[in-house]
């Protein structure tokens, strides 16, 4: 099925506890904070129900339909369906989501591949899986990932601490587990569930399986606290401020209090072997969408850089053109590793068709390594203005109006009030608090760079490399002992 936005509203006023600033939030669809990424993930629902957008966002099977996003990838067309969905989406909302549920159900989906580890412990775990997996399709769950514990003093073993700096099982009941704990997440406070499971940590120790546990918990169950940080939206002005007041995915502290969770959507608990598992596997899929959000917001800075530049003339300049190109070569990095990636696309172990793994893991680094750069070089093409320009307000104001139109009317095309969005645009995408939020968020939301590199490390097959060179150089086959093949990889 495929729900509507009205739909979606209705299943968030479940009574959930939320806090930001100090103030329990009564429902968090009409709360200035969440008011508007609620209405963005609304409009992506009834998105799925329009005419121009249906074909593009849905697929009918067994007379049923369903979204494109959920649907589990075994062949290429799966992949490239799923591309053209995200673009119709964020043409049509004109910005950025980053968690709205198709990026984090990949993180299921890699529990298919995982499915003998799980069973291994536990038969039942492994058939949770799969009835999650059909669930999140079939009821169209805005579904999001629980990953990062406060984690404490990282030099002490977790039980040399207060315990709940990592989620952890404290009773064991007919009907399920018990956890506490808390995880910081995107989005929890406006999603339906959310896959918990463990951060990298101390956990691995066999002694500690208490800490090693998955499972999906509903976002408005009891005991379920969401403690957020304070929201962009609501603090300034749209027009001075438009991707802030539009697009803020507002992070919480998911805090665990004794939180019951049912037998049935347990994926592993008190198994260290699975938890490694799910933890090496994370990004298999879900690595594809987070990366291809980056594509936008290249587009997004190619487009304010290309148009500040036209407005003045400045584009005429070849070292204007050569910042431009710099621009494009990054967007165009990123677009490759992902064209790659499905083209290339591998089997998985559980028989779905995951983007080829170094080839994705590459771009990931890419585009998450070059960011900052990129936005210095759009930031110099945008030029000081965007700091220096005063608010609509003023623009808008007898007494100062005059002088800003004046000012910042450049010839017949561009007239200040065109140039006043398009540097309220640049200053909220490279310059303002949410800009560098976004810019943190990105280089921290599927691990930080050393495990980026850490994936492409392991992913890469290095036979290749190695032999062309061995035949290339001549080197005897003594080389070929295990002991220097296992330095190798």
């Amino acid at each position: 099925m495929i729900r509507t936005g009205e739909e979606y509203r209705q299943g968030l006023r479940d009574g959930r506890e939320v806090w930001i600033d100090g103030e329990r939030v009564a429902d968090v669809t009409k709360h200035p904070a969440f008011k508007p990424i609620v209405d963005v993930r609304a409009r992506i629902y009834d998105m799925a129900h329009e005419a121009p957008y249906q074909e593009r966002l849905t697929y009918v099977a067994d007379n049923e339909r369903n979204t494109i996003f959920y649907k589990p990838p075994r062949e290429t067309s799966d992949w490239t369906d799923k591309v053209e969905a995200v673009d119709a989406v964020m043409k049509d909302i004109g910005g950025v989501v980053t968690r709205v549920g198709d990026e984090t159900i990949g993180e299921v989906w890699s529990l298919i591949d995982g499915r003998d580890v799980l069973a291994e412990y536990d038969p039942r775990f492994a058939d949770n899986v799969d009835r999650h997996v059909a669930s999140i399709l079939d009821n169209d769950i805005f579904h999001v990932s629980a990953n990062t514990d406060p984690k404490g003093d990282r030099s002490r073993a977790p039980q040399d601490q207060d315990p709940d700096m990592m989620v952890h099982v404290v009773k064991e009941t007919d009907a399920g587990i018990v956890i506490r704990g808390a995880k910081y997440e995107t989005a929890a406070a406006y999603a339906d569930q959310a896959f918990l499971k463990p951060t990298v940590g101390a956990w691995t120790n066999e002694t500690l399986s208490d800490y090693a546990v998955g499972g999906i918990v509903r976002m408005g169950a009891p005991g379920v606290k969401h403690i957020c940080r304070s929201g962009f939206a609501g603090r300034s002005d749209p027009a001075d401020y438009p991707l802030a007041n539009r697009f803020d995915e507002v992070e919480a502290m998911v805090i665990f209090d004794n939180v019951l969770i049912p037998w049935e959507d347990i994926f592993f608990y008190r198994h260290t072997k699975a938890a490694q598992h799910v933890r090496g596997t994370l990004h298999r899929y879900s690595a594809f969408p987070y990366v291809q959000r980056l594509l936008y917001v290249a587009d997004m800075m190619i487009g304010a850089a290309m148009w500040n530049a036209r407005q003045t003339g400045l584009d005429k300049l070849q070292s204007v053109r050569e910042k431009l190109a710099d621009l494009v070569c990054y967007r165009e990095g990123i677009n490759a590793h992902l064209t790659a990636s499905i083209a290339m696309a591998q089997k998985s172990p559980g028989g779905l068709l995951m983007p080829h793994q170094s080839m994705l893991y590459a771009g990931r680094v890419h585009a998450c390594a070059n960011l900052p750069a990129m936005m210095h070089i759009a930031r110099e093409l945008c030029g000081g203005q965007i700091c220096v320009t005063p608010n609509a307000a003023a623009f808008n104001a007898e007494g100062s109006g005059d002088w800003l139109k004046k000012f910042y009317t450049l010839n017949d095309q561009w007239e200040a009030e065109d140039r006043r969005k398009l540097l309220a645009f640049a200053r909220d995408l490279l310059n303002s608090d949410y800009a560098g939020h976004r810019l943190t968020f990105v280089q921290f939301a599927q691990a930080p760079h050393f495990n980026h590199l850490a994936a492409v490390y392991n992913s890469f097959d290095f036979d290749g490399p190695l032999d062309f060179v061995r035949k290339s150089a001549g080197l005897s086959d003594k080389i070929l002992s295990d002991k220097v093949r296992g330095a190798g990889k």
